[in-house]
C-alpha cells in the first residue's frame, strides 16, 4: 500500500484553512451582533453591526453548504 502524501498533505492544509476561516467569520459575525447590540443600548442604529454580521454569517453557510455539496456529491 502506497500513500501520496503530498496529496494527503494538500488535503490537511486546505481543510485546515477552510475551518479557520469559518471560525474568524463566526467570530467576526458574533462581534458584529454584540456591536449592534452595544450601539443600539446607547441610541444608535446599529446597522453596520448587523450589516457586518449577515455577511458574516452568509458566508460560514455558504462555505459548509459547499462542503457538503462537494462531498454529497461524489
Amino acid at each position: 500500500m502506497s500513500v501520496n502524501w503530498a496529496a494527503l498533505g494538500e488535503v490537511f492544509l486546505v481543510g485546515l484553512g477552510a475551518v479557520a476561516s469559518v471560525v474568524v467569520m463566526f467570530s467576526v459575525g458574533i462581534k458584529g451582533i454584540s456591536r449592534r447590540v452595544v450601539t443600539r443600548a446607547s441610541g444608535g442604529t446599529g446597522s453596520a453591526g448587523l450589516v457586518v454580521a449577515v455577511s458574516c454569517f452568509a458566508t460560514c453557510t455558504f462555505t459548509v453548504l459547499c462542503g457538503l455539496y462537494l462531498i454529497v456529491s461524489h
